[in-house]
């Protein structure tokens, strides 16, 4: 007699449950297991092995049971997948473990100096790499504690993002409990919630049967339906989901590599990519990138690309992270989609720093998934170089899949009426004159704040979270407070008042104290914020550390020459000329001191180069929650005296801050005898230094 046979004679419609027996506990907790097991093999492996009506018929016993016996329902009940009440919002969540995006690789080069940095920084030969496909779809975690799920969320902006977890629980590839006898205490599971493209299709005709708009690609469907308010909504959608990497971990078998982790995921019954595998050095990168390409189409979802991972964890330790992404992993794309379209005109637009980029508006063209009417060429040289004309027919992608560009002209196409380009003599917003530097190729409006384009990118990048981080202060209101000529410079930011907020359009009295409350709190902030809120070109966020970590100082950094900035990490001739320039300019210098009047400050590094501090150099890992500073804050702290902030342990970290709820990070600090730091004794050690 068959498995599910067997199952048939013991799940007969039930009768009267009532009362609660042994049996009906036993007879309901075995429903449970075949469920989670049916669910698995339809969901995950693709192969079930029992007909939908007898699923359907097993399903009805458990919801008799519980219908009779609400005590007996628990969280992980296949009857519980159908999603909570509607919300009018998500909540906010702060990932235990930064949920780090990858830097890409395109072309071979790119490939190869990541191979090369890799076995320069381990000083070996060869490097083993564990190997998967890069998903289309949205990046997510799930919490599991003690082997239950507990907790979803989306990547955001990989510190914070949002609790979808009743949405996540509408997923049957999506296992509710762990297949496993002793579940660790706590398992993050890294992953991508995607769409079959056989799902897609199914779904964009029933929207276009409901008379309803289309959804223009799976990951937007993905993102959409995952997004949903009202999780029933969710339910309705045929979401898939792959895991593809872990986060913070307690109680889990010793884990050695990204290959071992996998493994591990796929026997607690994770969905994981078949396609995954361990390569030897580059031409093992190379082979499997040329495989993937080739089976790219015919996929059952989508791919933009591949992902490479040192595979082991010890040496991913010693690499570390650069900035917001992983020293030990890269994602190669795919060569974007192309489509033909028409070149209607070319416009110019003006960015944050001046720059003036040529823009073709084009006729609307599907290309990678969207509707593409823009594309960007770049500068006036590259125009040239392209030949582009307005009237032409040429071939659009979408970069990275992401930012559309023109590739080529179909010259045999061009028609007699064809206008060539000129790069206007004055700025479009403002009347400067646009100069071009001999040695450059971009063109820029000479007008600096006094340009309202540039003045609202100058505001918008000096309020964004990761400069000043002025809450409520974006594109629509920047817009309003340049055309309303309440902002001319970055201070007057700090001279708005009740009254005058409450006179703009949409903006009621309580967003007007919001507001004015994120300013007088965005008063203070931190050398390296506020060198980056600057907005300086070619000075990004982890430049800016790097030279607040140099001079110590705002003073020093303004006094110092070319070759004093070429002295400093990662600052080469172009980023010191750019600095040279801003901080000479007699209108930034007038800026600056306005800002230091309105109030901005930041803590004093003893007006001494960081390198003076004993903890110069010194590398610290945070984890869990403190009770008082956000790790953002903890880690400008450190930043402050010199030191770095790492997102894993490793032999050579020197102090491990551990705050309420820490995980494997902690664990592995007293395995390696490291020095452990609670808040307090993070707050008492950065004052001795």
């Amino acid at each position: 007699m068959s498995q599910a046979e067997q199952q048939g004679l013991l799940f007969e419609a039930p009768p009267n449950l009532e009362p609660l027996s042994g049996h009906i506990t036993e007879q309901y907790q075995q429903l449970k297991r075949s469920l989670e097991q049916y669910d698995y093999e339809y969901y995950v492996l693709d192969a079930p092995s029992v007909p939908d009506s007898e699923y359907d018929r097993l399903y009805k016993a458990l919801q008799a049971i519980e219908q009779a016996h609400p005590e007996l329902v628990t969280a992980d009940s296949p009857s519980q997948r159908v999603g909570g009440s509607p919300s009018n919002a998500f909540a906010n969540i702060t990932h235990k473990q930064a949920m780090l995006s990858l830097n890409n690789a395109f072309e071979d080069p790119e490939l190869e100096a990541f191979d090369k940095r890799i076995r320069d920084t381990l000083a070996c030969n060869q490097v083993e790499y564990a190997v998967e496909p890069k998903f289309d779809g949205l990046a997510i975690t799930l919490s599991y504690e003690n082997g239950l799920f507990k907790q979803g969320a989306t990547r955001g902006d990989g510190y914070t993002g949002e609790d979808v977890t009743h949405n996540l629980r509408t997923l049957r590839a999506i296992p509710m409990r762990l297949n496993c006898q002793n579940p660790p205490a706590l398992l993050e599971v890294r992953g991508e919630v995607l769409m079959f493209k056989r799902d897609f299709e199914k779904l964009n005709k029933m929207q276009l049967a409901k008379g309803e708009k289309p959804f223009a690609n799976p990951r937007n469907a993905a993102a959409g339906s995952l997004r949903q308010l009202d999780p029933k909504v969710t339910a309705t959608r045929p979401l898939s989901f792959f895991a593809y990497g872990l986060g913070v971990a307690q109680g889990i078998p010793p884990m050695h590599s990204h290959s071992m982790a996998m493994d591990y995921l796929a026997s607690l019954h994770f969905p994981v990519s078949q396609e995954r595998g361990v390569v030897l050095g580059l031409p093992g990168l190379q082979a499997y990138y040329f495989k993937m390409a080739g089976l790219r189409d015919g996929l059952a979802f989508d791919i933009d690309g591949v992902v490479y991972k040192v595979n082991q964890f010890k040496l991913q330790d010693e690499l570390g992270f650069v900035s917001r992404a992983p020293r030990w992993a890269i994602a190669h794309k795919f060569p974007a989609q192309e489509a033909l379209t028409v070149v209607e005109d070319i416009t110019v637009q003006v960015g944050r720093t001046g720059a003036i980029t040529p823009v073709a508006r084009l006729s609307p063209v599907f290309v990678g998934g969207v509707t593409v009417t823009n594309a960007t060429l770049h500068n006036e040289d590259e125009v040239r170089r392209k030949d582009v004309h307005i009237g032409d027919t040429v071939s659009v992608r979408r970069a990275g899949d992401v930012i559309p560009e023109v590739v080529s002209v179909v010259v045999e196409k061009r028609p007699l009426n064809a206008r060539r380009f000129e790069m206007p003599t004055v700025c479009p917003d403002c009347g400067s004159h646009i100069v071009k530097p001999e040695d450059e190729a971009v063109a820029r409006c000479s007008g600096g704040l006094f340009c309202p384009a540039q003045r609202k990118q100058a505001i918008i990048h000096f309020a964004s979270r990761r400069a000043m981080d002025i809450e409520g202060l974006g594109d629509k209101l920047a817009d309003q407070l340049v055309e309303a000529q309440l902002v001319n410079t970055l201070a007057d930011i700090y001279q708005l008042n009740l009254s005058v907020l409450c006179n703009l359009e949409r903006m009621a009295t309580k967003s007007a104290e919001n507001l004015l409350q994120a300013l007088h709190k965005s008063k203070s902030t931190t050398l390296a914020r506020f060198i980056y809120a600057l907005g300086m070109r070619n000075v990004g966020e982890a430049t800016a550390k790097d030279l607040a970590r140099h001079f110590a100082s705002l003073n020093n950094l303004m006094q110092a020459s070319r070759d004093d900035l070429l002295a400093v990490n990662d600052v080469g001739p172009v980023v010191a000329d750019c600095i040279v320039n801003f901080l000479g300019e007699e209108h930034n210098q007038v800026v600056i001191k306005q800002l230091l009047e309105a109030g901005v400050c930041w803590p004093d590094s003893d007006n001494n180069s960081t390198e003076l501090s004993h903890l110069a150099g010194k590398t610290f890992v945070l984890t869990g929650t403190l009770a008082n500073l956000s790790r953002e804050q903890a880690k400008e702290l450190i930043e402050a005296r010199g030191a770095k902030v790492s997102g894993s342990v490793s032999k050579r970290t020197h102090y491990v801050v551990a705050g309420s709820e820490a995980g494997s990070k902690l664990d592995q600090a007293k395995m390696l005898e490291l020095t452990i730091l609670d808040e307090a004794g993070l707050l008492q050690l950065l004052a001795a230094h």
